[in-house]
């Protein structure tokens, strides 16, 4: 796990012209099987990378996760914080959507983003219908709901 902060990464991440996009409540009271579902997608996901764009509230969840490596609990906007396994991917992605901000998601290999917010909602971008339903539609037929939302970039 290292953690970082480079200036204009979240620019370059909202730039970016996603075709498709669907966005789900996160489901606090089911983190662990919502976020367990995400990561077996179609692909195995090997590593991610989580890019803070704000904290609303102290993130407990992330500082202890950034904790439990020996790393200082320093998150602020534009901080990224990559990890690689799939194990540390679920760690890192549960801590992100247990606190309050707000958040870029990169999985390695990249069919899909997320970006999810302190309103408790995660939207999924994909620049395939088919690599958005390779994601969206497991967490669908697990119960997980979706929300008519769509997130302008």
């Amino acid at each position: 796990m290292t953690v970082s902060a480079t200036s204009g990464s979240l620019k370059h991440l909202w730039k970016v012209c996603w075709r498709f996009q669907q966005t789900l409540l996160t489901s606090l009271q089911n983190l662990q099987p919502f976020v367990a579902t995400i990561i077996s997608g179609r692909e195995q996901i090997q590593g991610a990378t989580v890019t803070i764009d704000s904290v609303v509230f102290e993130p407990k969840h992330m500082h202890a996760l950034l904790a439990s490596q020996s790393l200082p609990p320093s998150l602020q906007r534009e901080s990224s914080i990559n990890v690689v396994g799939q194990q540390q991917v679920g760690a890192l992605l549960e801590a992100a959507l247990g606190d309050w901000v707000d958040f870029w998601f990169v999985p390695t290999p990249k069919p899909f983003v997320i970006y999810a917010d302190h309103d408790e909602y995660t939207t999924f971008f994909a620049n395939s219908k088919s690599n958005l339903n390779g994601v969206v539609e497991p967490l669908i037929k697990q119960g997980f709901k979706t929300v008519e939302y769509e997130r302008s970039l």
